[in-house]
């Protein structure tokens, strides 16, 4: 086990409860397949306790200044600079993405928080014009306690962007991380307390994620929802918050569609796409997977994009010459495998990778390209959240944007084109949260961050994700 398994604890009303009396869970090392820890399970007893503590949380800082909610998310930011080396191993020991990607999550983790301290500052209302004695005020205030649950593929990053806009906006939040990357959220949960917070406005909860779920959500405590993960799973939560009609917040599955046409820069276009699909072993929502390249550079494309994923550097995260790192957990490349033979049994072709890899029990799975995909092949139609690139041609504009559309996803897409008529239509006419064009960064603090259709509904991040955590409220007096 690692020196952090011993922290690795709930957190109820500013204490941290081990796993003493409780049923653990054993998160594993994506690298190497070994258990790294001991997880406590929350009890039905800790959840009551978490509900009461968020509502007393609540009531305390809903009535916080704007400026003082501000200071603790400047703080926490500071900390967790402070604590870069610290925490970015853990989520690479935990996780499995390489180091250097940790640590850029990280001051991504940062510059957030520090935007939603600015936000906390600029929660405004307006005055209406109305005769002589008379007022009518419209008032935005925090909504209540939120339930939050976020996936395991940005460790760092996803508890903060649940936990700084609520946070911002005045509300108390009960968070529950994924258990397999429990001690990264245990750690931003430090700095979070150690910055200042109080303890009953953030909670922290693990295990049986129905049980929790379920138990959260029938709860008249909880006024919020908000969910990163898969279009079931959102789903049916969407489903549990009905009976209170609580307000959600969806940020689901993905399939990016890139648009690579022929007048594009082909090299730039390339070097940008490919270490940018393998980020994160191409576990990441927005991650670009559907290739749809035009018929006139679709060969020159194929080979630069399979000759440019041969040569990236497979291993564990630790090491400093990793490219790519393992899967998160043994579900991955399992699922993965069976993605790919399907695909190969309907047509497609396994340009390079293919396989799984690595050695010393590790969950890894080759960089992998396949061209000429045909549209029956489930990873055509499925998330594959994994290191696959799946390129196909097409003709006229027209074809492309239909094949862009055609999935229920429609959370980010990416179109490389010089025209500038062009990439206004593509602008409009994509069914998608987030699009770029001739670039790949769709994340930052000020912009919200959010999909379409299956991909959920609501923004992160962004003013929207502040004004997700607050009610709209209109006064009139005389």
């Amino acid at each position: 086990m690692t020196d952090y398994s011993t922290k690795l604890a709930l957190y109820i009303g500013g204490e941290w409860l081990g796993s003493e009396g409780r049923e653990t869970v054993h998160p594993l090392n994506p690298a190497t397949g070994e258990r790294i820890g001991d997880l406590p399970v929350a009890t039905k007893a800790d959840l009551d306790r978490a509900l009461d503590a968020a509502q007393e949380g609540f009531a305390q800082w809903r009535d916080t200044p704007g400026a003082k909610r501000a200071a603790v998310l400047r703080k926490t930011a500071a900390l967790l600079r402070e604590r870069a080396d610290h925490i970015a191993k853990i989520a690479t020991t935990e996780q499995g993405k390489p180091l250097t990607e940790a640590k850029g999550e990280l001051g991504a983790t940062a510059n957030l928080l520090e935007f939603h301290a600015g936000e906390a500052e600029r929660i405004y209302g307006r005055v209406l014009p109305r005769p002589t004695g008379t007022r009518s005020l419209v008032l935005h205030q925090p909504i209540g306690p939120v339930a939050a649950f976020c996936a395991w593929n940005f460790p760092i990053l996803n508890p903060v962007r649940k936990l700084a806009p609520a946070i911002a906006a005045g509300c108390s939040i009960i968070l529950k991380p994924s258990e397999e990357t429990a001690a990264s959220a245990i750690e931003v949960m430090h700095c979070f307390r150690d910055a200042g917070l109080p303890g009953k406005v953030a909670q922290m909860m693990f295990g049986v994620p129905d049980e929790i779920s379920r138990h959260l959500l029938a709860s008249p405590v909880t006024r919020k929802l908000s969910f990163t993960g898969s279009v079931p799973v959102g789903k049916h939560l969407m489903k549990l918050a009905a009976d209170t009609v609580m307000r959600s917040t969806m940020e689901l599955g993905g399939h990016g569609p890139v648009l690579v046409f022929d007048d594009c820069d082909l090299d730039k276009t390339l070097d940008m796409l490919v270490p940018h699909k393998f980020r994160n072993a191409g576990q990441v929502c927005v991650s670009p997977t559907r290739f749809h390249v035009q018929e006139g550079i679709y060969e020159k494309f194929a080979a630069g994009f399979a000759e440019r994923t041969k040569a990236l550097k497979v291993g564990a995260g630790m090491d400093e010459s990793t490219q790519m790192g393992p899967m998160a957990n043994p579900r991955r490349p399992e699922a993965i495998e069976e993605m790919v033979e399907n695909a190969r049994s309907e047509g497609a072709k396994i340009v390079t990778g293919g396989s799984r890899g690595g050695s010393d029990g590790g969950f890894f799975f080759e960089p992998t390209v396949m061209t000429d995909v045909p549209m029956s092949a489930r990873v055509m139609n499925e998330e594959p959240f994994g290191p696959l690139a799946l390129i196909r041609p097409f003709g006229t504009d027209e074809e492309a944007i239909a094949e862009a559309n055609r999935l229920p996803y429609a959370l980010a897409a990416y179109c490389f084109t010089e025209n500038g008529r062009r990439q206004n239509r593509l602008g409009d006419e994509i069914e998608a949260g987030m699009i770029a064009v001739n670039q790949l960064a769709l994340s930052w603090p000020d912009s919200p961050f959010g999909g379409m259709k299956d991909s959920g509904f609501g923004s992160e991040d962004g003013p929207e994700g502040v004004a997700a955590h607050l009610i709209t409220k209109t006064f009139h007096m005389k």
